[in-house]
């Protein structure tokens, strides 16, 4: 018998011990959950439940094996008997069993990301969609409206309408590519990821017999991160324990922060609406983090209106107060981060228990080139180093063109950007319009594109002309003094549609190039721009080779909240902390989404153990237009009573480099 008294504190207990019916662990953040759920099946399993008849449902199956295998290491129980994992699965666990009832054959395809994105391209052609005429979406798009609509349960034009409003009079035609993607995976016995849940939530509601077999089965089902769930998995889980309501959900409402890709925030409120009686438990007690961290989390989350109310309190003695950092502009405030990282290196932290978090990955611009500028290894969990990035390096691509119209590559880069064009076209275009490096004039390079325009595929014809537009706009010797100017007239022309139609994340793209403009705002002009940014991409190169041969403790982290979830470090490092930064400006529309931001904030805070900082830049570039604006703290900073934290004292002559 398990010392469940001696094992657990009294939040745990109560919730381990909870008598059958429906359960709602809220379990704040480093609270142990994972703990609890493990004892709880444990406990269930001491108490009569065969391991087969439970189902424990989790977002890795990483975490399910780690669950299970802690439970074979408290009770003499096999742990393979125990049905764990994922949704998906768990769905195609199940799926296979049944496949004829579904419609589907047993040795039925899952594709991949690739396989469904070549099927729904197949769809597009097969429609006889005219892509060139109204800038159709590419299948990667496509994909993402059909995931986001089969997840959220809502038609793809509710989708379209509301996150993809450019392409609202497309709305038909998508829903014909939709009809035959879904015509076309039939026909090949296949089912894309998104399937393995709609097929069996499908199976599950149209054959009772079905249905009422696996209720049975799984007498009692557990689920974690249950904030983080989708209408689909909710609907999965509420048909599979609709005759006995043996059902136990783990999560954290303040840490709801993904309804951007289909998380329903209200699956873990209205829970016990749906459940009429449910036993609520929170637990608090937090052994992470220190009181004062915890303090200011607490004085944070309060400001929501719509949670469950909760208190994390430390187990965790006393220690420094979290610190707000007012930094005139973004580049003081990677100077103050690479100084304070190299301070905590002296004290004794590792790097890789320090931390860097921000609201979105361009936030993060300045300080990969303070950090690489002095050497400080760091890897980037939200992405790749600012300038490798694609569009990045994209635009910078029109840029070196202007100033050397000999180069061959950043030419046939861009122009395999276009439809039908391919490595061999565009080489074969190179050969009749690039010049010779004594002759590299850019207006004689745009006369030869027009010249030279019907060699171009049709399908690209448009793209084409507006590419010779762009470059004839951009050889004015007036505008080469402005690099930022020129940035953003590229993002005026071909290339911001190019970037509609081809990436989900379009707009996290452009606020990536809004960045890059700022940067090149600080140059007085074209050549000291390039200059610089090849210096600064080879020296990223270099170090990133670098950091790949490093002990691991030596790498500094740097990622967005959003990934940083469910991490924890001695010290984090929170920047950008700007209204319009973070949170972000696009929140501020309704307050369920300002609420979201906050519950963002709360998870980046309460992923520091013992040092905590808080910086926001007073000043931001604007992009070339405006000049610098000013810009107010965020109002997660003004919320916070006084006493929570510290305030800093940078010098009032802003660190700034200049070209």
């Amino acid at each position: 018998m398990i010392d469940y008294v001696k094992e657990l504190n009294p939040q745990q207990l109560e919730a381990v011990q909870a008598p059958p019916g429906p359960l709602l662990i809220i379990a704040g953040a480093g609270s142990g959950k994972t703990r609890t759920l493990t004892y709880r099946v444990a406990f269930l399993i001491e108490k009569g439940l065969p391991p087969d008849r439970l189902l424990l449902l989790t977002f890795t199956n990483k975490a399910a094996n780690e669950m299970l295998h802690r439970v074979s290491s408290l009770l003499p129980v096999d742990a393979s008997r125990i049905p764990g994992g994922t949704f998906h699965s768990i769905c195609n666990r199940l799926l296979r069993r049944h496949a004829r009832e579904a419609g589907y054959e047993p040795g039925f395809s899952i594709f991949d990301e690739e396989d469904s994105k070549d099927v729904i391209a197949q769809s597009v052609a097969e429609e006889q969609i005219d892509t060139r005429k109204n800038r159709f979406p590419k299948p990667e798009v496509l994909s993402d409206i059909f995931s986001l609509a089969a997840n959220t349960e809502r038609p793809a034009a509710q989708i379209v309408r509301e996150q993809y409003e450019h392409f609202e009079e497309l709305i038909r035609e998508i829903e014909r590519v939709q009809e035959r993607y879904q015509h076309r995976k039939r026909e090949m016995n296949g089912m894309d990821y998104d399937d393995l849940l709609s097929v069996f939530l499908r199976l599950l509601k149209t054959n009772p017999g079905i249905r009422e077999s696996y209720q049975k089965i799984f007498q009692y089902v557990l689920v974690d991160e249950y904030q983080d769930t989708n209408k689909i998995q909710s609907d999965i889980v509420d048909t599979l324990v609709a005759g006995h309501k043996n059902v136990m959900v783990v999560g954290d409402d303040a840490q709801s922060i993904y309804s951007w890709r289909g998380a329903n925030f209200r699956n873990i409120m209205e829970f016990p609406k749906r459940y009429p009686g449910a036993k609520i438990v929170r637990i608090e007690q937090n052994y992470r983090s220190t009181p004062q961290v915890l303090e200011l989390a607490n004085a944070s989350i309060a400001q929501n209106t719509e949670q469950f109310k909760k208190n994390l309190q430390p187990v965790r003695a006393r220690g420094p107060k979290p610190v707000i950092v007012p930094a005139s502009n973004g580049f003081q405030q990677a100077e103050f981060v690479a100084t304070q990282v190299l301070e905590l290196r002296d004290q004794g932290i590792n790097l890789n228990q320090v931390a860097v978090l921000y609201r979105s990955h361009y936030h993060s611009m300045e300080l990969q080139m303070e950090l690489t500028r002095r050497n400080i290894p760091f890897h980037i969990t939200s992405g790749i180093r600012f300038f490798e990035q694609a569009h990045v390096k994209d635009v910078a691509a029109h840029l070196k063109l202007v100033l050397n119209p000999s180069d061959e590559l950043s030419f046939k880069r861009l122009l395999k950007l276009m439809p039908k064009v391919g490595a061999m076209t565009a080489d074969k275009i190179w050969r009749k319009v690039g010049a010779e490096p004594r002759n590299s004039d850019l207006k004689g390079l745009v006369a030869r594109m027009i010249q030279h325009g019907p060699s171009i595929p049709r399908a690209a014809e448009n793209e084409w002309k507006q590419f010779a537009a762009i470059l004839k706009q951009l050889a004015s010797d007036e505008i080469r003094k402005h690099p930022s100017e020129m940035i953003h007239s590229v993002l005026e022309s071909w290339y911001s549609a190019y970037l509609k139609v081809t990436y989900p994340n379009f707009k996290h793209r452009l606020e990536d190039l809004a960045q890059f403009a700022s940067f090149a705002a600080k140059f007085k002009d074209l050549e000291h721009f390039l200059a610089e940014l090849t210096l600064m991409t080879n020296l990223e190169i270099e170090q990133e080779a670098r950091d790949e041969r490093l002990d691991p403790s030596e790498i500094l982290r740097l990622s967005t909240v959003h990934q940083a979830k469910g991490l924890e470090f001695e010290a984090v490092f929170v920047i950008g902390l700007a209204d319009g930064m973070f949170p972000s400006s696009r929140s501020l529309q309704s307050q369920a989404n300002e609420e979201e931001e906050r519950r963002l904030f709360y998870v980046a805070v309460t992923r520091a153990k013992d040092y905590l900082f808080l910086i926001y830049p007073l000043i931001r570039s604007n992009a070339g237009y405006y000049g610098d604006a000013m810009q107010k703290p965020s109002r997660f900073i003004y919320e916070l009573p006084e006493h929570c934290a510290e305030r800093a004292e940078l010098p009032e002559k802003s660190w700034a480099w200049e070209s």
